[in-house]
């Protein structure tokens, strides 16, 4: 019979995501040079015009020009090894930065809805010449940097923080275009809050949705789309040497990157590094899971402290 074995973490898979993170850098660099500049021509153009849906959209560029950067850093720290105090490396700083993110974005509704509000029942006169070419020219440099940004992984929670930034700037560019146009032919002073409301309600929406997401991935949630016991399933008919699998636990260290471990007893006479193979492979190629510690349990559990039928932790 083999020898019981304990697989540690296979290094070949390791976290290096240089080449990917210094991509990431780049389209996160670029939008953050991109948004502060416009951020500057609407805070100019929202004073002189007075409009409140550009001084609401600059200071949600304002926020955005620090969370870009932040996400920046984000990506620059997932690419550093690990080291001898974080054995993980730096990955999940992406995850801490959109978790700022979507915060700050609960802020910025708080208080574009205060302003709107103080603008409904005291309307300021608004140049809208000068409204509408601001608000164009911050709608297409949003456009550019949204498909700058386009194309992140659907759980990546860095560049999916970044993208819901700017995609709070382009609705708010287009809110600012259309209260503009209201204004200017139809003289509707109350169109610059009210759309500035609206706005505020679907980035409040996004920002809900990035929240919750990136809380799940910090506590260690198992990933989106995935059924732990479904996966349990699947690996106790890996191999015929498989008798049982518990003390199964499956997350996502940072974006992208799902992990499990989990505990294997196997039938006597049973060939260890046969079921660890397999079991590796199965979760590589079904379930995505590149970076897995397995425990052979050459029979009884040796994890005496729980029921091996339990899920607490191994």
């Amino acid at each position: 019979m083999s020898m019981p074995a304990t697989d540690q973490h296979n290094h070949s898979h390791s976290h290096d995501h240089g080449h990917s993170g210094d991509a990431r850098s780049r389209k996160l660099l670029f939008a953050f040079v991109l948004t502060t500049a416009m951020m500057a021509v609407e805070v100019v153009g929202g004073m002189w015009s007075g409009s409140l849906a550009l001084l609401a959209d600059a200071g949600h560029m304002m926020v955005d020009a620090l969370a870009l950067l932040l996400a920046v850093v984000g990506a620059w720290m997932a690419t550093k090894p690990a080291d001898a105090r974080r054995s993980y490396g730096y990955g999940r700083m992406e995850v801490l930065v959109g978790f700022v993110n979507a915060l700050s974005q609960f802020l910025l509704v708080g208080w574009i809805i205060y302003e709107a509000i103080s603008r409904l029942l005291h309307p300021t006169h608004i140049l809208s010449g000068m409204m509408l070419l601001v608000a164009v020219v911050g709608l297409l440099v949003n456009l550019l940097v949204l498909c700058t940004l386009h194309g992140h992984a659907h759980d990546d929670v860095n560049l999916a923080g970044a993208s819901l930034h700017v995609l709070g700037d382009l609705l708010g560019s287009l809110a600012a275009v259309l209260a503009a146009l209201a204004i200017r032919w139809l003289g509707w002073l109350w169109a610059d809050p009210l759309l500035s409301l609206l706005v505020s309600l679907l980035i409040l929406n996004s920002a809900w949705r990035l929240l919750r997401l990136s809380a799940h991935i910090l506590l260690e949630g198992v990933p989106d789309g995935m059924d732990s016991a479904q996966v349990q399933a699947s690996l106790r008919g890996a191999d015929p040497s498989i008798r049982d699998i518990h003390h199964l636990h499956v997350w996502q260290l940072a974006s992208g990157s799902r992990m499990a471990t989990l505990h294997a007893e196997l039938y006597e006479a049973a060939d260890s590094a046969q079921a660890l193979q397999a079991i590796k492979q199965m979760l590589l190629e079904r379930f995505h899971i590149q970076h897995a510690t397995v425990q052979i349990d050459p029979g009884k559990c040796l994890d005496r402290t729980q029921n091996c039928s339990d899920h607490g932790h191994p």
